[in-house]
């Protein structure tokens, strides 16, 4: 997959709340409750990364999660760490009623 250009890359952001270019990453902190709430949210994320074949690095600090997402291997950013981006968007959402 194509490494994308910095028009590509801030679009990008413009789409995704909190998130910010690092260098050749993109990067968030998520916030909850306590360590045991962090450590859900972790999980989720990694069950999200399994799935898509892509890893983010992953910086715990009692309550706060630090996601940063790049394509090594591209050597920059890709579609794919927008893709899992908006991912673990969706996981950070509350809950909807059913």
């Amino acid at each position: 997959m194509p490494q994308l250009d910095d028009t590509a890359i801030a679009e990008g952001l413009r789409r995704l709340p909190g998130w910010e270019r690092r260098g050749d990453e993109i990067v968030k902190t998520f916030a909850r409750n306590d360590f045991a709430q962090a450590m859900v949210f972790v999980n989720e994320v990694a069950g999200a990364a399994e799935a898509a074949g892509h890893h983010p690095d992953i910086d715990i600090r009692w309550n706060k999660v630090t996601l940063a997402l790049s394509s090594h291997a591209e050597g920059g950013l890709t579609d794919r760490d927008f893709q899992l981006a908006a991912r673990i968007q969706e996981l950070d959402q509350p809950a909807q009623p059913a």
